[in-house]
Protein backbone atom coordinates (compact mmCIF):
# COMPACT_ATOMS: atom_id res chain seq x y z
CA UNK A 1 0.00 0.00 0.00
CA UNK A 2 1.28 3.26 -1.03
CA UNK A 3 2.16 5.92 1.72
CA UNK A 4 0.04 8.71 2.28
CA UNK A 5 0.78 12.12 2.36
CA UNK A 6 -0.85 14.37 4.66
CA UNK A 7 -0.33 18.37 4.89
CA UNK A 8 -1.17 19.52 8.62
CA UNK A 9 -1.84 23.28 8.28
CA UNK A 10 -1.96 25.99 11.36
CA UNK A 11 -1.40 29.15 12.99
CA UNK A 12 2.08 29.97 14.03
CA UNK A 13 0.25 31.46 16.95
CA UNK A 14 -1.44 28.62 18.35
CA UNK A 15 -3.45 27.78 21.45
CA UNK A 16 -1.77 25.04 23.63
CA UNK A 17 -5.00 23.19 22.62
CA UNK A 18 -4.31 23.15 19.33
CA UNK A 19 -0.43 22.47 19.54
CA UNK A 20 -1.51 19.68 21.72
CA UNK A 21 -4.07 18.60 18.88
CA UNK A 22 -1.61 19.24 16.16
CA UNK A 23 1.27 17.14 18.51
CA UNK A 24 -1.24 14.08 18.37
CA UNK A 25 -2.00 14.37 14.87
CA UNK A 26 1.50 14.17 13.86
CA UNK A 27 2.05 10.88 16.26
CA UNK A 28 -1.27 9.70 14.69
CA UNK A 29 0.11 10.12 11.05
CA UNK A 30 3.38 8.66 11.70
CA UNK A 31 2.42 5.99 13.55
CA UNK A 32 0.31 4.91 10.51
CA UNK A 33 2.77 5.23 7.91
CA UNK A 34 1.81 8.74 6.48
CA UNK A 35 4.35 11.12 5.08
CA UNK A 36 3.49 14.84 6.85
CA UNK A 37 3.91 17.96 5.12
CA UNK A 38 4.14 21.46 6.63
CA UNK A 39 5.57 24.60 6.63
CA UNK A 40 8.45 23.94 8.52
CA UNK A 41 8.46 26.05 11.03
CA UNK A 42 7.05 26.58 15.11
CA UNK A 43 3.10 26.88 16.04
CA UNK A 44 1.35 23.87 14.60
CA UNK A 45 3.90 23.04 11.88
CA UNK A 46 6.38 22.51 14.86
CA UNK A 47 4.24 20.77 17.39
CA UNK A 48 2.92 18.51 14.40
CA UNK A 49 6.74 17.55 13.54
CA UNK A 50 7.55 16.80 17.29
CA UNK A 51 4.50 14.83 17.83
CA UNK A 52 5.39 12.85 13.95
CA UNK A 53 9.43 12.66 14.96
CA UNK A 54 8.18 10.70 18.34
CA UNK A 55 6.91 7.74 15.95
CA UNK A 56 9.80 8.41 14.14
CA UNK A 57 7.67 9.44 11.21
CA UNK A 58 8.94 11.43 8.04
CA UNK A 59 8.35 15.23 8.01
CA UNK A 60 8.97 17.50 5.58
CA UNK A 61 8.69 21.46 5.93
CA UNK A 62 8.92 23.50 3.02
CA UNK A 63 10.06 26.76 4.43
CA UNK A 64 8.99 30.48 3.18
CA UNK A 65 12.41 31.61 3.44
CA UNK A 66 15.65 31.32 1.17
CA UNK A 67 17.29 29.09 3.57
CA UNK A 68 16.55 26.73 6.96
CA UNK A 69 17.55 29.66 9.61
CA UNK A 70 14.36 28.71 12.00
CA UNK A 71 13.35 25.78 10.51
CA UNK A 72 12.07 23.15 13.33
CA UNK A 73 14.26 20.69 14.63
CA UNK A 74 11.90 18.32 13.86
CA UNK A 75 11.94 18.13 9.97
CA UNK A 76 13.84 14.78 8.47
CA UNK A 77 13.56 17.13 5.34
CA UNK A 78 13.44 20.73 4.82
CA UNK A 79 13.08 22.38 1.80
CA UNK A 80 14.11 26.47 1.19
CA UNK A 81 11.44 27.95 -1.16
CA UNK A 82 12.08 31.51 -1.11
CA UNK A 83 8.52 31.92 -2.06
CA UNK A 84 7.27 33.61 1.09
CA UNK A 85 3.74 32.72 1.59
CA UNK A 86 3.39 31.26 -1.98
CA UNK A 87 4.76 28.55 -0.44
CA UNK A 88 1.39 27.30 0.56
CA UNK A 89 0.22 26.33 -2.37
CA UNK A 90 3.34 23.96 -2.45
CA UNK A 91 2.35 22.62 0.88
CA UNK A 92 -1.10 21.76 -0.25
CA UNK A 93 -0.22 20.45 -3.55
CA UNK A 94 2.30 17.95 -2.70
CA UNK A 95 -0.84 16.51 -0.14
CA UNK A 96 -3.13 14.32 -0.85
CA UNK A 97 -5.15 15.54 1.74
CA UNK A 98 -5.17 18.29 4.34
CA UNK A 99 -5.65 18.77 8.23
CA UNK A 100 -5.91 22.43 9.82
CA UNK A 101 -5.51 23.36 12.51
CA UNK A 102 -5.96 27.26 14.52
CA UNK A 103 -7.30 30.31 12.50
CA UNK A 104 -4.17 31.92 11.44
CA UNK A 105 -3.94 33.67 7.72
CA UNK A 106 -1.66 31.84 6.37
CA UNK A 107 -4.07 29.01 7.72
CA UNK A 108 -6.90 30.19 6.01
CA UNK A 109 -5.31 30.48 2.60
CA UNK A 110 -3.61 26.82 2.75
CA UNK A 111 -7.62 25.76 3.26
CA UNK A 112 -8.81 27.97 0.31
CA UNK A 113 -6.00 26.80 -2.33
CA UNK A 114 -6.25 22.93 -1.17
CA UNK A 115 -10.33 23.41 -1.62
CA UNK A 116 -9.52 25.11 -5.25
CA UNK A 117 -7.05 21.59 -6.17
CA UNK A 118 -10.07 19.38 -5.19
CA UNK A 119 -8.08 18.44 -1.62
CA UNK A 120 -10.52 17.21 1.41
CA UNK A 121 -9.51 19.70 4.20
CA UNK A 122 -9.94 18.23 7.84
CA UNK A 123 -11.44 21.12 10.02
CA UNK A 124 -10.08 20.81 13.74
CA UNK A 125 -10.69 23.67 15.73
CA UNK A 126 -10.13 26.06 12.83
CA UNK A 127 -11.80 28.48 10.17
CA UNK A 128 -15.31 27.82 9.68
CA UNK A 129 -15.69 27.27 5.89
CA UNK A 130 -17.88 26.03 3.34
CA UNK A 131 -16.54 22.76 2.21
CA UNK A 132 -15.13 21.85 5.09
CA UNK A 133 -14.78 18.14 7.03
CA UNK A 134 -15.66 19.41 10.69
CA UNK A 135 -13.83 17.07 12.92
CA UNK A 136 -13.56 17.02 16.58
CA UNK A 137 -10.50 15.25 17.90
CA UNK A 138 -7.16 14.54 16.72
CA UNK A 139 -7.77 10.98 15.58
CA UNK A 140 -10.87 11.47 13.63
CA UNK A 141 -8.90 13.52 11.75
CA UNK A 142 -6.13 11.58 11.00
CA UNK A 143 -8.57 8.34 10.50
CA UNK A 144 -10.56 10.70 7.96
CA UNK A 145 -7.54 11.90 6.14
CA UNK A 146 -5.91 8.84 5.64
CA UNK A 147 -9.32 7.68 3.81
CA UNK A 148 -10.71 5.90 6.83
Amino acid sequence: MPRRYVAVCGASDATPSQLEAAREVGRLLAKSGAIVINGGYGGVSGAASEGAASEGGMVVGLLSENDREGANANLTVSLPTGLGQGRNLLIVTAAESVIAIGRGWGTLSEIAHARRLGRSVLALDTWEVEGLEKVETPDEAVRRALGG
